[in-house]
């Protein structure tokens, strides 16, 4: 018989169980009984039968491929070559259910054993597929590690445990930073010329262990004096702060500060035309430090930008250890960076102050916030705070009642420096943190909220898929991840990286990214 019929006749057999089962399947669907089946009833058969359908053909196409005899010397890594030969077997559960896996081992005493046709098929460490730990990354970047468990054995017809499962997510994530360092928006689409850079942080509660120092010391040495609830000034100190982070690109956006002023409360009237954020990133780390995090987002904007001929944007809500970061970082890789302080905030120690001077529901109240907001949008942040130091001073308030007074006029004082609105506006800056505070919201808040505690490694991998789905950038992620893989478990484990192939195929065509 020639090697060629021989291996037809080998790939017939091989995908024989698999036509019995279509042809049992077909029959089943004409049976009389299929047909007194509601339509429910009938999905429910047909998606578990084609499931079984599609493991069998599976199992067929990889024993038809062989046991991956290899085409030339196996030689590892570590230099030894592999001269003797072992069939081994090996189980795969994929999303149609478990395959098992026949390959020869090439192996020599005192090493591991390589499987060419392991490094063809690029199987995976562990027992799970690709294709399942795509779904389970995916599921859990939007539910409950409970409810991926149960949407995974809906799809694949198996029960994970839930440990199974958060050990897979957390796989799936570890390529996250090195995504990003290679990865850059296409030739001549970096978008607009403006480049913003914001960030945030969101408290998420953790596991004690894995607490933060200090968080974790107040915890131990805390003591409540009730035991069913916190007391007014007492803390829980269960939570670690993520910082969120937010780039993106958008094309300017010229406005007055009247106009400004209509479209915020209480006008709220219609405003021109906002141009579209472009190529946004969000993300966020419970792992890393504000400053790591802040230093990757200017790296994401160099990147974007390495010639640094857009404008640079940081947008920030007052928080003294961001204001510090940016200016620390600008000056490290010299960036020109104009600093936004959000109005929104702004806007709300106004509303804070006017209770000061105007009853609480009235449109005196909202006529007062209107004329400081205006001034403070026209760069007279000083102004407004010394005003309104002198009203209550004039007023003769209280301490108590001044307090506000005193916050907002502080606050201005000390951030006139990123104040000047009119400047800002004629320039077609943004002035608001929407982006971040959407970011924190519905990437943090959406799925973190609502767990008892979080494990670090658990919550950090949960807040990298996420991030992926939000910014675009997944399924480009999950093709890198699986290259990434194919050199880990397989091309570092050949001499000069060279996989061997099996014979009569060419070198796998999957290759790392670079």
């Amino acid at each position: 018989m020639s090697a060629t019929l021989a291996r037809l006749t080998v790939q017939e057999d091989a995908f024989m169980t698999a036509n019995d089962e279509y042809a049992r399947f077909v029959a089943f669907l004409r049976s009389k009984d299929s047909r007194e089946l509601s339509h429910t009833a009938l999905e429910a058969a047909i998606n578990e039968q084609g499931r079984e359908l599609l493991r069998l053909l599976f199992q067929a196409h990889v024993d038809s491929r062989g046991p991956g005899l290899a085409a030339g010397p196996v030689c590892g890594a570590d230099g030894v070559e592999r001269s003797e030969r072992r069939l081994h077997e090996r189980g795969l559960f994929t999303v149609f259910g478990e395959v098992r896996v026949k390959r020869l081992g090439y192996g020599a005493a005192g090493v591991d054993s390589l499987h060419p046709l392991d490094a063809e098929l690029n199987m995976p460490v562990g027992e799970y597929s690709f294709g399942v730990r795509r779904l389970a990354a995916e599921q859990a970047a939007q539910v409950s590690f409970d409810a991926t468990v149960q949407a995974l054995a809906q799809q694949t017809g198996k029960t994970m445990g839930k440990r199974q499962v958060e050990e897979l997510v957390e796989c799936s994530a570890v390529d996250f930073d090195a995504f990003y360092e290679q990865h850059s928006p296409a030739a001549g689409d970096s978008g607009s010329s403006i480049l913003a850079i914001s960030a945030d942080g969101k408290g998420v509660v953790m596991l004690p262990r894995d607490l933060r120092e200090p968080t974790k010391k107040a915890a131990l040495n805390q003591s409540h004096k009730l035991t069913q609830r916190l007391t007014k000034g007492e803390k829980r100190n269960r939570k670690r702060m993520a910082t969120v982070a937010a780039v993106y690109t958008v094309a300017p956006y010229v406005r007055t500060p009247e106009q400004v002023v209509r479209s915020l409360a209480p006008l709220h009237e219609p405003a021109p035309a906002r141009p579209p954020v472009e190529h946004k990133r969000v993300w966020a780390s419970l792992a890393k430090t504000p400053e790591n995090v802040l230093d990757d987002a200017i790296q994401e904007g160099l990147r974007r930008d390495p010639e640094r001929q857009k404008t640079w944007v940081g947008l920030v809500d007052g928080n003294e250890q961001q204001l510090t970061l940016l200016h620390a970082l600008s000056r490290k890789y010299m960036v020109k960076l104009t600093i936004v302080m959000d109005i929104i905030h702004v806007s709300e120690y106004l509303w804070d102050a006017s209770v000061a001077f105007n009853d609480e529901a009235t449109s005196e109240r909202e006529q007062w916030v209107a004329e400081r907001l205006l001034n403070v949008l026209r760069g007279k942040a000083a102004q407004v705070a010394a005003g309104m130091r002198r009203s209550a001073t004039l007023r003769v308030l209280s301490d108590k009642q001044r307090e506000p007074v005193d916050a907002a006029a502080r606050y201005l004082l000390n951030h006139q420096h990123y104040m000047h609105y009119d400047r800002y506006l004629a320039a077609g800056l943004p002035i608001g943190t929407g982006v971040i505070e959407g970011a924190c919201r519905h990437l943090v808040c959406d799925r973190m909220d609502g767990v008892a505690r979080w494990s670090l490694k658990g919550a950090e991998a949960v807040l990298r898929l996420r991030a992926l789905r939000f910014s675009g950038d997944f399924e480009k992620y999950w093709n890198y991840h699986v290259a990434q893989e194919y050199q880990r478990n397989h091309v570092d484990h050949y001499a000069d990286g060279d996989v061997v192939p099996v014979q009569g195929r060419s070198r796998p065509n999957l290759k790392r990214v670079k």
